[in-house]
């Protein structure tokens, strides 16, 4: 449940991108929640993208979770792939997400330094990272490390059950890759380990790999319990060590090796028994 004492009600706005002739061609609304304490600001920025078919609100706890510890989260209701967005349900808009991700990122940036917006004590657009999950995963990924749609702000990324996806274009860490802590369910049916664990080896370090133990597709980030509990806590960690230069609770917890029954975490540089290819 929503810790009303601790977050202030997330706020909407709106970003329209617009086409090289300036006319408008997408609107993305955008929550953005934030911690309690508007004052302590500016604070580290999360760009969060869903997986398709899911509202954003189904990712409520672990949101509230990356505030309460100190983080603005701004997440995008991006068209036809949210049941609550404005228009109807097709995975193949996903396409269009890494533009829409970016504009917003660059958006919300640009308001962080505006003297008269609102988002200048909320957003510290040096420290900004992507987060997402399945669908969400891929676009933030993306974003993160594929060459088709690098955004030079972006400081580090959380893939939860994401995939290299080739339909993008471009060529994954053909020109680097920010940090990555990468997290994924062992029972996950839709989006198989084999694909995490072929985007974690193929990522140069810094980087991080949390398997959720006997953990299926969505639950682990949108049911309460020990799963999301240590997402949230390694999310944290690696986000406060990354964007923040805050790395003593990482430190820990890659040095305890996980969780028992619950995850384990490595920043090994490749994953050992990785199994079959993505398909």
């Amino acid at each position: 449940m929503l810790d009303e004492t601790l977050l202030e009600p997330a706020t909407a706005a709106t970003a329209t991108g617009r086409s090289a002739s300036g006319e408008p061609v997408r609107a993305l609304a955008v929550s953005i929640r934030y911690p309690a304490a508007p004052a302590g600001g500016p604070f580290p920025l999360i760009v969060f993208s869903q997986g398709y078919d899911t509202s954003v609100s189904a990712y409520a706890g672990l949101l509230d979770a990356w505030t309460r510890a100190g983080f603005t989260v701004a997440s995008p209701t991006y068209p036809h792939t949210d049941p609550a967005g404005p228009g109807e349900l097709d995975e193949s808009d996903i396409v269009n997400h890494p533009g829409d991700l970016r504009f917003v990122i660059r958006s919300l940036a640009r308001q962080a330094g505006d003297p008269a917006s609102p988002l200048r004590r909320l957003v510290n657009a040096r420290e900004i990272a992507v987060a997402g999950q399945s669908d969400g995963g891929d676009v933030s990924l993306a974003v993160a490390a594929d060459s088709c749609c690098l955004d030079s702000a972006v400081r580090a990324a959380v893939i939860m059950s994401g995939a290299e996806l080739p339909s993008f274009g471009g060529a994954y860490y053909a020109d680097g890759s920010v940090p990555l802590l990468v997290t994924q369910g062992s029972a996950d049916t839709i989006n198989v380990p084999p694909c995490s664990a072929q985007l974690y080896d193929q990522a140069p370090q810094p980087k991080y790999y949390v398997d959720l133990l006997a953990q299926s597709h969505l639950p682990p980030y949108v049911e309460p319990g020990p799963a999301r509990d240590y997402v949230a806590k390694a999310s944290i960690a690696f986000l406060r060590a990354y964007l923040q230069g805050r790395a003593g609770a990482l430190r820990a917890l890659v040095a305890a090796g996980g969780a028992p029954g619950v995850a384990t975490i490595t920043s090994a540089a490749q994953l050992a028994g990785a199994g079959t290819a993505c398909p």
